[in-house]
């Protein structure tokens, strides 16, 4: 049953949040913020993103039943109940906000809470069913983590933040269609309009293909916005040369009149997570090579 309840927050999806919320806190700080602060950073952002995924799956249980990648969720299995299943979630978000605003700062609190907000309202009851381009900006959730690192160190937000946040909500589209691609027969069963449901191949890897490259551009221009050394102009250099070459990969199979499984289409999902964890592990180590080390408890 505990296991039922954990899976409802989705501890991959926070994983993949996680990653984005700690190195940026490197960067506020300019070296290692407090060890208890990072700590109640994450324990307060992962109580939020799971509120949020928890919420989402008691909305989405009719199409997680329809589709085969999901159909084995504890809602529609009926592990837990719809109800119980509202109650976690809500709870989740009471304890997200009050956790944050009393043990980091109200401003995280209030950024963990539009988190939320965000991704139930706005994706998952106003987007997700009705365009296909709900990925884009109901992307914006995904997105808060980033702000969320950096007003937890500094209590407020910056440029910096701002790239960073703008990265993410680029990346965003060229993670998640991938996966669509893969899937598009579970999703279409489902009602779902996905960009890959509505649209041909060559026309999804070319969107792919845009976002991929402002993803990258964006990332370049944190070197000026924020001073940033070799390290993660190297990283974000290298590692987005390998984005963009799968991403253009994905769109000359398309081209090439691929199809289903031979798109390889989970190859650019996959690498799209180590791009990210690369890219914001640059984040993290670059300024502990300008800046002292001081670590506080």
């Amino acid at each position: 049953m505990v296991g039922d309840y954990v899976s409802l927050t989705k501890p991959r999806i926070i994983e993949l949040l996680l990653v984005t919320t700690f190195p940026v806190m490197f960067l506020a700080e300019r070296g290692v913020p407090s060890i208890w602060l990072i700590l109640a950073t994450l324990v307060g952002g992962s109580l939020s993103a799971g509120s949020a995924n928890t919420l989402n799956c008691y909305l989405d249980r009719d199409i997680d039943a329809r589709m085969h990648r999901t159909e084995n969720r504890p809602l529609v299995t009926g592990a837990i109940s719809p109800r119980n299943a509202m109650i976690f979630g809500v709870v989740l978000g009471v304890a997200s906000v009050v956790w944050l605003g009393v043990l980091v700062n109200w401003l995280s609190a209030w950024l963990g809470l539009a988190a939320i907000v965000l991704y139930v309202g706005f994706y998952t009851l106003l987007l997700k069913r009705r365009t296909s381009q709900n990925i884009v900006w109901g992307g914006v959730a995904g997105c808060m983590p980033v702000l969320i690192g950096w007003s937890a160190v500094t209590n407020s937000l910056d440029w910096p933040a701002l790239v960073l946040f703008l990265v993410v909500f680029f990346w965003t589209p060229p993670h998640y269609w991938p996966l669509s691609m893969r899937f598009k027969e579970d999703y279409a069963n489902a009602g779902v309009p996905m960009l890959p449901v509505v649209a041909e191949d060559i026309a999804v890897g070319r969107q792919v293909v845009v976002y991929s490259w402002v993803t990258v551009l964006v990332s370049l221009a944190l070197v000026p916005v924020a001073d940033m050394g070799w390290i993660y102009t190297v990283t974000a250099v290298v590692a987005g040369a390998v984005f963009l070459v799968e991403a253009h990969g994905l769109l000359s199979r398309a081209r090439h009149g691929v199809t289903g499984t031979g798109l390889r289409a989970m190859r650019l999902f996959h690498y799209s997570i180590s791009y990210l964890t690369l890219l914001f592990l640059g984040v993290a180590v670059d300024p502990l090579l300008h800046w002292a080390l001081p670590i506080s408890f």
